[in-house]
């Protein structure tokens, strides 16, 4: 069995195409609209209100708390855990101060 073919063929061609379209990574990855249910909405940098500090152990096999602050995001209220980079860069933080990061 091979392609459909002839005049009324074209109706059953680009519905077979919309389907088959689907099979492909990067066509599926820009039509889903995956990127706008993550917190930062497709940016890649946004504003948030520190609500607290946290530590966040690591994954088996390492053993480290990283230092992280919990942060209220500006653009939609959604609340993620951002990470604090360097050694003592926490102590830099307050709590209910508007900051930026990625």
């Amino acid at each position: 069995m091979g392609k459909t073919h002839g005049m009324g063929a074209a109706r059953k061609l680009k519905s077979h195409r919309r389907r088959q379209r689907w099979a492909d990574k990067s066509y599926k990855k820009s039509h889903l609209g995956n990127e706008w249910k993550k917190p930062f909405a497709g940016s890649s940098h946004a504003k948030g209100i520190v609500l607290e500090k946290i530590g966040i152990e690591a994954k088996q096999p390492n053993s480290a708390i990283r230092k992280c602050a919990r942060v209220q995001l500006i653009k939609n209220g959604k609340k993620i855990a951002a990470f604090v980079p360097n050694d003592g860069c926490l102590n830099y933080i307050e709590e209910n101060v508007e900051r930026f990061g990625h």
